[in-house]
């Protein structure tokens, strides 16, 4: 692997840690703190996240991106919103298999539930997607 493409994979791979943490901490406030359902949650986060992440690789991760035409942004989106469904569908279906509400650890007297596993496994299997799919969307742009 080139030396430039490691660097810009190790900033995707960071820009991807701060917006999971900002869609991870929507998630959790959202669906304790205001007890809303994990599958409305889980769109509100990702959302969130989704411009996150997108402000993010623009202006950090992928050089040349800010460039873009509007068919890039669009396309941008277009593979979020896909990825949207991919975890919306990956989340129903955890918790079809195995539940959400069951308590995994507690940490600092925070008490960690099934429906987080479920969506750092769901956010793990569509990172794959996002990668391929930006990377060739904003670097063509």
């Amino acid at each position: 692997m080139r030396k430039d493409r490691l660097l810009e994979l190790l900033r995707f791979a960071v820009a991807g840690a701060a917006g999971f943490l900002v869609e991870l901490a929507t998630l959790i406030l959202l669906r304790e703190g205001l007890g809303l359902d994990t599958l409305i949650a889980t769109p509100i986060a990702f959302v969130l996240s989704v411009i996150v992440n997108y402000l993010l690789c623009v202006l950090w991760v992928f050089h040349g991106a800010r460039r873009q035409s509007q068919k890039a942004r669009m396309g941008f989106f277009l593979t979020s919103a896909v990825g949207l469904v991919l975890n919306e569908g990956l989340m129903l279906l955890f918790r079809v298999l195995w539940g959400e509400d069951a308590v995994l650890f507690t940490v600092f007297s925070f008490a960690v539930s099934l429906y987080v596993l479920n969506k750092v496994l769901a956010t793990f299997l569509v990172m794959v997607w996002n990668y391929v799919t930006k990377r060739r969307i904003l670097r063509r742009g």
